[in-house]
């Protein structure tokens, strides 16, 4: 889902679990369905842990805990790892998150995540630590995610830190652009380029 992205202020969902790959995140078998509808996905994310296989919530996963919510996912080391599915990216913003924090992100699910207007948030070890213990003590802690400034402060300690985003990305994001929507923009430019061209 196209959006602005300038300041996410949230509370969090914490999940714990490193090397969570894209096969966990979205399994394989929903990757047979015709439609690129995130809410689809969204509703199957995580499926094969949020869900028993009789098809009840699993009360003890975090996103079925009422406690945790928000647009924040706070996740484990080595985040995405596995398939380059770009459903995982299509679950996770189907399902509402808008960043990600992560202390790694595997490379082609970072990219997959911000192509669909899921930012990736990358941050220090001791700090993902920090983040993780403010949320388990307090559900309803707010982290706040400052895309112009590139920061990521925990609302509660007031802890900072800067994270990295490409600036083609950083500028995509920021006024809610696709590739296409942003080479669209550069249609003028492009023509101008042809039309000086010596063939």
């Amino acid at each position: 889902m196209k959006q602005r992205f300038y300041i996410v202020e949230s509370s969090c969902v914490p999940l714990p679990v490193e090397n969570i790959d894209t096969d966990q995140i979205i399994p394989a078998r929903f990757l047979k369905a015709t439609t690129k509808d995130e809410r689809f996905f969204g509703k199957n994310l995580f499926r094969d842990w949020r869900f028993r296989p009789d098809g009840s919530a699993d009360p003890s996963f975090p996103l079925n805990n009422p406690l945790y919510q928000g647009e924040i996912l706070l996740a484990g080391d080595n985040f995405g790892c596995g398939s380059s599915r770009e459903h995982a990216a299509w679950a996770l913003a189907g399902y509402g998150f808008k960043v990600v924090i992560s202390s790694s992100f595997a490379d082609i699910h970072k990219i997959n995540e911000l192509n669909n207007f899921v930012l990736p948030v990358q941050v220090s070890a001791a700090f993902l630590s920090e983040l993780f213990e403010t949320v388990m003590k307090n559900p309803r802690a707010k982290v706040r995610v400052d895309v112009p400034r590139q920061t990521v402060t925990d609302m509660v300690t007031g802890k900072t830190e800067d994270f990295e985003l490409n600036q083609y990305k950083k500028y995509c994001l920021m006024n809610a652009l696709d590739d296409i929507d942003f080479l669209l923009l550069q249609k003028d430019k492009i023509e101008a380029f042809e039309n000086n061209r010596i063939i």
